[in-house]
């Protein structure tokens, strides 16, 4: 009887641990949406496609801040695969230097924040913000194919 109860405890336990993978993923998958969405007004804007308008510009950098903040916590090393996830293994073969990165985006969405309070001063900090984008996706994030 006590080796029954403790095998069901051990499967629960390691089905409660597949359930957070899957959270963690699915978590992360939306927050990464919600900060594609407000890049992409940013980077319209930035081009010109769609004309400036400052308060979209303060609620996507917020969006940004959200998912800068929230991310990093949702890779946890059973998340590696599985729930359509584009992360590569180098997350988690090189942590430290993927934390730094949203550290990085997190200093620098506030910095936009605080300094953009026109299309000049848009124009001139929007840049930094997309290249931390960029720049993680090229080390940690799958090719789409």
């Amino acid at each position: 009887m006590k080796r029954l109860v403790l095998l069901l405890m051990t499967l629960s336990v390691c089905g409660a641990g597949g359930v957070w993978a899957a959270d963690a993923i699915a978590q992360r998958r939306a927050l990464m949406h919600d900060d594609g969405i407000a890049a992409k007004k940013l980077f319209d804007m930035s081009k010109g496609t769609i004309p400036f308008d400052l308060a979209v510009v303060q609620a996507s950098l917020k969006t940004l801040a959200n998912g800068a903040e929230k991310t990093p916590a949702l890779f946890p090393d059973d998340s590696k695969t599985g729930g359509g996830t584009a992360a590569l293994p180098a997350i988690w073969q090189n942590k430290p230097d993927f934390n730094a990165r949203f550290t990085k985006f997190s200093k620098d969405v506030a910095e936009a924040l605080a300094k953009i309070n026109d299309e000049a001063s848009f124009k001139a900090v929007a840049p930094k913000v997309f290249e931390n984008c960029g720049g993680c996706h090229e080390l940690y994030k799958a090719k789409s194919s």
